[in-house]
């Protein structure tokens, strides 16, 4: 989750022009990443035999 003043400091870092769109496009971006931060510290991580796996089931 992305704290009110993470946020403010993320809009605060975006040029002036944007549209809402692309606003909201980098907030999702950032939280993602934010997560994705986590879990890799965590330890919640695939190997990439398992990820090809994953994958392939969704394939199907």
């Amino acid at each position: 989750m992305i704290t009110k003043t993470q946020l403010i400091s993320t809009l605060d870092n975006l040029p002036e022009n944007l549209t809402i769109d692309q606003v909201i496009d980098h907030i999702i971006f950032i939280d993602k990443v934010k997560k994705g931060m986590a879990d890799s510290a965590s330890g919640r991580v695939n190997t990439k035999e398992k990820a090809r796996l994953k994958l392939n089931k969704m394939l199907r």
